[in-house]
């Protein structure tokens, strides 16, 4: 018996291997011979895309029209080498801005600049420029560079007005974002008039709001309309990671176009000055006076001085005695005294104001010439 079965065992493999022998000559008569021809590995033939359409044309117009006046701005601070102690500037931050004028002046936000010691300019043609800092308004975040570039490269960015914009009408951002240059975003107007606050905590009114992307990086950068003009300096975005919400925030031009070239003349934001000291806020609440800012110190020769203007005082009895609440400033109502400052940025040193002032009950107008103010 045991004879027998591995007879039968050998049949059994014998056959097995005929059946592999006879698949592997089926495979080789199967495939291509060295002598046939090869079909060639063409790529698919390219459909026809046709014209673009009118919205991309513009996107791209706008793009190539003004990417010229857009710069990435370097910080720089100052460093000693652990091993030698040598002094050198690293790079501290980045951020973006734009040429303002044939003179090299560029424009970015304060706080692009803020805690460097010194900054560097590239243009869009990769050329790169140390600059000096001509002047700095915190309040609003904006500050004015100088770069000592060929004229033939720069290419001041046109100006548009902030004034007529509607929310829904179409912008345009161009930055730096995340150290990457010359990068476009597109979004609408969302809203109009927000706030939001300065790096020196005062409020900054009339801001635009955009649903455009703006990163880490695009701050000092033009926020633009549909024909390329500037409406705006990005320079805040509402994001609890940092990154873009679709809530961002641009300095308005008409803002920007008032600050920049008093930057430029004076190296600083000069804010002209009544000559008075003003109570808190809440001091004339707590008295149940008018909304407004209430004098309780006149300095001698100012022009609050000249316009007859009465501080609140203590008689001798303890009583108080009461002056003057400033109502409104060349039309524009001073419920604050932060209005009250906004009020008076909007003017310079030896221009004539009205002032609306209360006293005792009644309001009356007076006229002052603004002085020189810190």
């Amino acid at each position: 018996m045991p004879f027998h079965r591995s007879v039968r065992g050998n049949a059994a493999f014998v056959v097995l291997i005929v059946l592999l022998a006879a698949a592997a000559a089926w495979w080789w008569n199967q495939r291509p011979h060295a002598s046939a021809a090869v079909a060639p590995a063409e790529p698919r033939a390219v459909t026809a895309r046709g014209d673009l359409a009118a919205d991309e044309r513009n996107n791209i117009e706008v793009f190539q029209a003004v990417s010229p006046s857009v710069v990435h701005i370097t910080t720089l601070q100052t460093a000693t080498s652990l091993f030698s102690l040598d002094a050198m500037q690293v790079p501290s931050g980045t951020g973006t801005g734009f040429v303002w004028d044939e003179r090299g002046h560029v424009v970015t936000n304060f706080h692009v600049i803020h805690g460097g010691n010194a900054a560097r300019v590239t243009l869009a043609d990769q050329s790169s420029y140390p600059a000096a800092l001509v002047g700095a308004f915190p309040d609003r975040d904006l500050a004015v560079l100088r770069i000592d570039a060929p004229r033939e490269k720069l290419k001041p960015i046109a100006l548009g007005e902030s004034a007529s914009l509607q929310v829904g009408q179409k912008v345009y951002a161009i930055g730096n974002p995340f150290g990457l240059d010359q990068t476009l975003t597109t979004g609408i107007v969302s809203a109009l008039n927000r706030e939001i606050e300065s790096v020196t905590r005062r409020p900054i009114r009339g801001v635009i709001q955009t649903d455009a992307a703006i990163n880490p990086g695009n701050s000092g950068g033009p926020l633009l309309d549909s024909a390329g003009r500037l409406i705006g300096v990005n320079t805040a975005i509402y994001s609890p990671s940092g990154a873009s919400a679709g809530i961002g925030f641009a300095i308005p031009v008409d803002e920007v176009n008032r600050v920049v070239p008093r930057l430029i003349r004076d190296g600083r934001f000069i804010r002209p000055s009544l000559g008075i000291s003003a109570a808190p806020d809440r001091f004339g609440q707590a008295l149940g006076l008018p909304a407004g800012v209430v004098v309780v110190d006149v300095a001698a020769d100012s022009p609050a001085a000249q316009a007859g203007l009465r501080p609140f005082a203590r008689a001798s009895d303890g009583s108080l005695v009461a002056g003057d609440v400033i109502l409104a400033l060349g039309g524009q109502a001073t419920p604050t005294l932060d209005r009250l400052l906004e009020a008076l940025e909007q003017h310079q040193v030896g221009d004539t104001v009205t002032l609306k002032l209360w006293r005792a009950g009644q309001e009356r107008e007076v006229q002052v010439r603004l002085g020189l103010g810190s």
